[in-house]
């Protein structure tokens, strides 16, 4: 399982607008200088996170992004699960499985699949967008002696 440059700028850009004073919408331009991501890339980014409730976004001069719920609402999780779709560790480990795995019933590992799918997924899920910013701030302030 890898994680694409999709659900990685995307959360890299959800936590640039994370540090941000609260308040105002926030252009795309901004958004690009402040995490060197293209504001095409972002703007094809954005539509997922709009559909999803995630991101809130205005047009107009004085429009922009800015998240559409509470940091403390918004987990990596769904911001992966936005833009990625299900993690998917095994095609038999996911709820999106459409059809049942032919080797379900003598599958000697399947309990792995389904254990490491929790896993990963009640980890992202429980990481909210309001830590990761709390988390960066006190990086920023940590003074570091030799």
């Amino acid at each position: 399982m890898r994680i694409s440059t999709k659900g990685r700028y995307s959360l890299e850009a959800l936590l640039y607008l994370a540090l941000l004073p609260p308040g105002g919408y926030i252009s795309t331009r901004v958004i690009a200088e402040g995490t060197g991501i293209s504001e095409g890339y972002l703007e094809q980014l954005f539509i997922p996170l709009r559909k999803a409730g995630i991101l809130q976004g205005i047009r107009g001069p004085q429009g922009g992004y800015k998240p559409g719920r509470s940091l403390e609402q918004i987990s990596a999780g769904d911001i992966l699960q936005a833009v990625e779709g299900p993690l998917e560790i095994a095609a038999c480990a996911t709820s999106s499985t459409k059809a049942p795995c032919p080797r379900e019933s003598s599958c000697e590992s399947i309990g792995l699949w389904n254990e490491l799918y929790r896993e990963i997924t009640g980890c992202v899920g429980a990481i909210t967008l309001q830590e990761l910013a709390e988390t960066c701030r006190t990086m920023d302030t940590l003074e570091y002696t030799i």
